[in-house]
Parts: structure tokens; sequence; C-alpha cells
């Protein structure tokens, strides 16, 4: 036997290694993230609803929109990713679909009235945290 041939042996020729790798493959592709929460879906959910429904305008790549538009288009990011099971909380759906363009890699931004421009992601994350503050009743 050649000793230069042995050490470079290619470790996958043999049927146990290669079972083994196929396995640990399989395992990897067959685990998928489950699907939102009903929870999440509603958290995203209203996100989308605030800005559809304020009077603030969204900048994406270098073009202002007015909130309807930029609600519709979260909408169509929000399914790409969720075809995709990539999304399963709200700040998921913050980082991956409305904080900038899956094309320029530019920030998106929220305009409202006569503010300065902020990051859509910081508008959003503040609404968010407004969504999950415990709603408090009026004391009698």
């Amino acid at each position: 036997m050649d000793i230069a041939r042995t050490r470079f042996r290619n470790p996958f020729r043999t049927p146990f290694v290669r079972a083994l790798a196929t396995a640990v493959l399989l395992a990897g592709l067959g685990t998928a993230q489950a699907a939102p929460s009903a929870q999440a879906e509603r958290e995203i959910e209203q996100l989308i609803q605030a800005l559809g429904s304020s009077s603030c305008q969204f900048e994406r790549n270098g073009s202002w929109h007015d909130a309807k538009a930029a609600q519709a288009h979260l909408r169509k990011k929000l399914a790409y990713l969720r075809k995709r099971d990539l999304v399963d909380s709200a700040d998921q759906f913050i980082e991956r679909a409305a904080s900038e363009s899956s094309l320029s890699g530019q920030a998106y931004r929220v305009r409202c009235g006569g503010a300065p421009p902020v990051a859509s992601a910081a508008w959003l994350k503040a609404r968010l945290v407004q969504l999950r503050k415990p709603a408090t009743t009026p004391s009698p």
C-alpha cells in the first residue's frame, strides 16, 4: 500500500461516514421554524395597521411613500417571510422585513408631520413597546 494514497484518502468514501453525513444533512433540512404564535401574528398586524393608519410617510430606497403604500409593501414582505417560515415574532418582523430594503440594503425611515425622519425599526419598536404594555384600568 502506498503511504501517499492513505494520507489523502477521502473520509467520505467509507459507507458509515457517508451515511452519518447524509443523516446529519437531512436532519438539518427537516428543522423548520414553527408558525408565529397568535400573539406574534396579532402584534405584527397591529404594527402594520399602526403605520397604515398614521399620517406618516415611509422612505424606501430614497423615495417617500404614504402610509398606505408602506403598509402594502410591508404586507408583501411579511407574506414572503411567512411562506419561507422566516418570521415567528414581531421583533423578527421588524428586523427582517421592516428595517431595510432587501434589494439595496438601505434603511427604511419614517417621517411624521414636521418631525425629523427616524429609522423605521426605531419607530416600529416604540409602537411594539406600547402594544406590549399591560392595559391599565382607571381607578374608581
